[in-house]
């Protein structure tokens, strides 16, 4: 009985390990940077930006533009404390391929970001932005 107790308290564990670890998987964080601000990340820390152009529920980033920009999907998010969930979504593209949105826009990542923390598709072209929840949607 004893090792039954104890296998079924170690399953638990896993379980619950492994189902946290899905679920943090689709976070969303908010980071903050010296000369950005705050910025929405996904779990690992990647930059997510908006693009100017895009309306609420369509996203104007087509073709080669999608080399640079590519789309951020997740099914679920988790949002942070500070966000309620409601503010995310999802948008089914023009191209049938499913994109999360903030706010109703959607959201991309930026080719040049090679690693976590890096913000290089701030400002490019005075049309893609981090997206700082509380300035948000960009005017």
């Amino acid at each position: 009985m004893k090792k039954i107790t104890i296998l079924v308290v170690v399953v638990g564990m896993m379980v619950f390990g492994i189902s946290a670890a899905l679920s943090m998987h689709h976070a969303v964080k908010i980071q903050e940077k010296d000369g950005i601000g705050k910025y929405l990340t996904d779990t690992e820390g990647n930059a997510l930006y908006a693009f100017k152009k895009d309306s609420p529920g369509k996203s104007a980033c087509t073709g080669p533009c999608l080399e640079k920009w590519p789309i951020y999907y997740r099914e679920t998010v988790a949002a942070p404390k500070e966000i309620k969930a409601t503010d995310f979504g999802t948008i089914t593209r023009e191209d049938g391929k499913k994109q999360t949105t903030f706010r109703g826009y959607p959201l991309y990542y930026w080719v040049n970001d090679k690693k976590p923390g890096e913000t290089n598709g701030q400002g490019v072209n005075n049309v893609w932005f981090v997206i700082n929840p509380d300035r948000f949607p960009i005017k």
